[in-house]
């Protein structure tokens, strides 16, 4: 039988480095807002059960009616505030699945990502299933330099072995629960993604998923015209 998986969409930053009065999840693509695009995969997609949105507390009546109802997206159970920091968002969406008493699996995506696809949930799925912890990535075009405080290069890793981390993260969910649970009595401040929490608490290995060079995170304007040349192939 297959076991419940809550999609966690975060959709509370104000995305500053965009330059806009709006949110830039809220910002429309081709008409529809940019948050909309990775909502509607979720709520087609067989292996997510239901929805988790957080957003910040001025949007939370906005996303209910402007993006929920307006857009069909049934599948969301709550729409919450999240907090001011990322990991605080996702701590408050994990306790409202602990107050639940939830089980099973839990996929962490980012709301500015809008280009997931049906197929990469299908695969971290299937991964986080036997591996319990898995984060979607593609390897590295690039070649990447570690430098110091100085900007002195001092490492050039292997370029093979370098993967850039996207979302979906996905936790088996008591796991990822109990991993923040000892992250939140130390230090937060250098947390980035979900799964440094589970790789330092945990002592597990997380693993890394084929995702899509197309799964981009909107953040500047240049990823806008990034993204309508995605949607205009």
């Amino acid at each position: 039988m297959k076991e419940h998986c809550t999609a966690v969409v975060l959709a509370a930053g104000r995305g500053t480095r965009m330059g806009t009065q709006t949110a830039k999840q809220y910002l429309e693509l081709q008409g529809k807002p940019i948050l909309v695009y990775a909502l509607e995969v979720f709520e087609q997609s067989a292996v997510v059960d239901d929805i988790l949105l957080m957003t910040d507390k001025d949007h939370v009546e906005y996303c209910k009616k402007e993006i929920c109802e307006k857009y069909g997206i049934k599948k969301v159970s709550a729409v919450a505030p999240g907090g001011k920091e990322r990991y605080e968002s996702v701590w408050k969406a994990l306790c409202i699945l602990k107050e639940r008493g939830q089980s099973g699996f839990v996929m962490i995506h980012d709301g500015a990502r809008p280009f997931i696809t049906d197929e990469i949930l299908k695969r971290v799925y299937e991964q986080v299933q036997v591996q319990k912890a898995c984060v979607v990535g593609m390897p590295v075009k690039d070649t990447i330099k570690l430098i110091n405080k100085e900007k002195q290069i001092k490492e050039s890793p292997d370029r093979s072995l370098v993967w850039q981390a996207q979302t979906p993260q996905a936790f088996e969910l008591s796991l990822i629960v109990e991993a923040f649970e000892r992250q939140l009595k130390e230090d937060c401040s250098h947390i980035t993604d979900d799964a440094m929490v589970v790789e330092k608490q945990m002592g597990v290995p997380v693993y890394m998923v084929e995702g899509s060079y197309n799964n981009i995170k909107i953040t500047t304007p240049e990823d806008l015209v990034i993204a309508r040349a995605f949607l205009n192939v």
